[in-house]
């Protein structure tokens, strides 16, 4: 694979996990209510979702999803109703007090990172976006798989070093918001996007 071929692929990717969506929202939510810790659950979550994500896709369900309306309106609905499940369940969190959460830190860890994982796998307009936009990048007349797994490596490397980049921000700023009022504030926020994110997931449609 040559500098000409894989750049535009990095460009791209970069452009397209910068852009603010239900992951970095998980991911900025859970950093501003527990703390630095949880940046590195969140972003395992986001790697391994994404990873899982494009290789569902390359492996052929996103195009069994382009396919199929009913299986693809199925997936749709359990990722919509995930995120306004989190959404609900991050409204009514009640602030921290984060000299009593450390006992449960691990148990909460696996959570986080479940919930990160799933937010970014039960995405059904990212296996679309996958299957047409990966394509795009690769060479006819070279090995696919190489190609592929080259490509796959650099999305989730960006994707995870973006997520991580979002929680080490708002975990900093976190220092700043010890107030419960603050707090509670800022999880009625980041919950009604969540529920929002829920919503607009459940009304976008399959493009034809």
């Amino acid at each position: 694979m040559t500098l000409t071929q894989w750049l535009p692929f990095a460009i791209a990717s970069a452009i397209l996990v910068a852009i603010p969506g239900p992951t970095v929202l998980l991911v900025v939510s859970y950093a501003l209510g527990h703390g630095r810790k949880y940046a590195f659950a969140t972003t395992a979550g986001v790697a391994l979702g994404d990873l899982t994500a494009m290789t569902a896709s390359m492996l052929g369900l996103g195009v069994l999803l382009a396919a199929s309306a009913e299986l693809f309106m199925i997936v749709k609905w359990i990722g919509a109703a995930y995120l306004v499940y989190l959404g609900i369940k991050l409204w009514r969190a009640p602030a921290i007090d984060t000299d009593a959460a450390q006992l449960t830190d691990e148990l909460r860890t696996g959570r986080i990172m479940a919930h990160a994982y799933a937010v970014t796998t039960l995405n059904p307009k990212s296996i679309i976006f996958f299957v047409a936009f990966v394509p795009q990048f690769i060479d006819p007349h070279a090995a696919s798989v190489s190609q592929i797994a080259i490509f796959e490596a650099t999305f989730v490397g960006l994707a995870a070093a973006n997520a991580f980049a979002y929680a080490l921000l708002a975990s900093g700023a976190r220092r700043a918001i010890r107030k419960p009022s603050v707090q509670r504030a800022v999880n009625r926020t980041g919950g009604a996007l969540l529920m929002g994110a829920g919503v607009f997931a459940a009304a976008w449609k399959k493009a034809t």
